[in-house]
């Protein structure tokens, strides 16, 4: 393709993991926004990359903070972020905003959650989150919590009657029922019980790699034949032995379009567009993280110390137009391509994000 179309990620990150802020948090369980860095070369380097909108995590996903507090928190942190950079960043609140950041070669923020555990029992706390900007709730993390099943819950764990409630409410403020994460009981009655059409938004083909993280065919088919979307991750769980290359994104993709057409599938990479530099140096870090996380009782099956929870050969600025040059070498038109890349997000996002 000689031009860069509209680029949107689904679900990833801002922040340049080689500075030191960042590198000093990489081993923490649930990294606050004052944490990551958002300096010149990130913003430099998303911009280089054709990034036009990311779906970024806030608030709660886990550990001993209280969850609706300091959620709340991280909306305040990202609002200072967004407001510091105003000629980089936009907050995306709805689907134009995404199309107004590609005009001004800014990056669109849209505002998501890995984690309703910041509802509580009060499935009223999604008007609050919808009139502070969030656009995108994932349900459930790895473990069950008060609304669903996830991945390493027992997948016959059901959406609760609370998570019936909330997805009610998400519906009525017309923000985006993200089923990542989710087991598949909760992701099937989910989507099936959702008036509005839910979201997928990092994921692989468990058709390809049998293992939790990754959504069966069943659950991809019905959320795109609901009018939902689904992005593939640049994560390791696309391969049974961790370690993902570029080609087994590709492969993902080309499943999950067989599945669910090409009208609903893109990409959520769960990673920054600023590569780490010294991957030597992070392999010890990675090791003391996922020791973390497996003894918070947090982690999904198929993480190890010894696989990167990114695709090595896909990662940097270049990240985005290496994959188009590969689903373009097999044999993607350039329409379909711009879909993947982008559009089926943003026509996702205008029939959730109505006013």
């Amino acid at each position: 393709m000689t031009t860069t179309p509209l680029i949107v990620n689904a679900l990833g990150q801002l922040d340049n993991p080689n500075a030191p802020r960042s590198l000093a948090a990489a081993g923490d369980l649930n990294a606050s926004g004052e944490q990551i860095t958002v300096d010149s070369r990130t913003l430099t380097e998303a911009r280089a990359s054709g990034l036009t909108a990311v779906n970024i995590t806030l608030g709660y996903v886990m550990g001993d903070l209280p969850p609706y507090e300091h959620t709340l928190h991280e909306i305040d942190v990202w609002d200072r972020v967004v407001a510091e950079h105003p000629d980089d960043l936009l907050k995306v609140t709805t689907a134009a905003d995404i199309h107004t950041a590609h005009r001004d070669g800014r990056i669109g923020v849209i505002y998501g959650f890995q984690n309703a555990e910041a509802v509580g029992d009060d499935a009223d706390r999604v008007a609050v989150f919808a009139q502070r900007g969030v656009r995108v709730v994932q349900l459930t993390y790895n473990q069950a919590n008060q609304l669903g099943g996830g991945s390493m819950a027992p997948g016959t764990t059901p959406l609760t009657a609370l998570g019936h409630e909330v997805v009610d409410a998400l519906n009525d403020h017309h923000l985006m029922v993200d089923l990542s994460h989710s087991g598949e009981r909760t992701c099937l009655d989910a989507a099936a019980y959702s008036r509005v059409p839910v979201s997928i938004n990092h994921t692989g083909c468990r058709a390809l790699t049998d293992l939790p993280r990754n959504k069966t065919d069943e659950e991809l088919r019905l959320v795109a034949s609901r009018g939902g979307f689904v992005g593939i991750y640049f994560m390791p769980f696309l391969d049974a032995g961790g370690h993902a290359s570029a080609a087994d994104v590709v492969e993902h993709l080309v499943h999950a379009v067989d599945v669910c057409g090409e009208d609903h599938v893109g990409i959520g990479t769960d990673g920054p567009v600023t590569a780490i530099d010294d991957l030597d140096a992070y392999r010890h870090r990675l090791a003391e993280h996922v020791a973390r996380r497996q003894e918070a009782g947090v982690s999904a099956a198929g993480e190890r110390a010894d696989t990167f929870p990114f695709v090595v050969d896909l990662r940097g600025v270049e990240q985005f137009r290496e994959l188009m040059r590969l689903l373009e070498q097999r044999g993607f038109s350039s329409g379909r391509i711009e879909k993947i890349m982008g559009r089926n997000f943003v026509d996702y996002a205008e029939r959730v994000w109505q006013a």
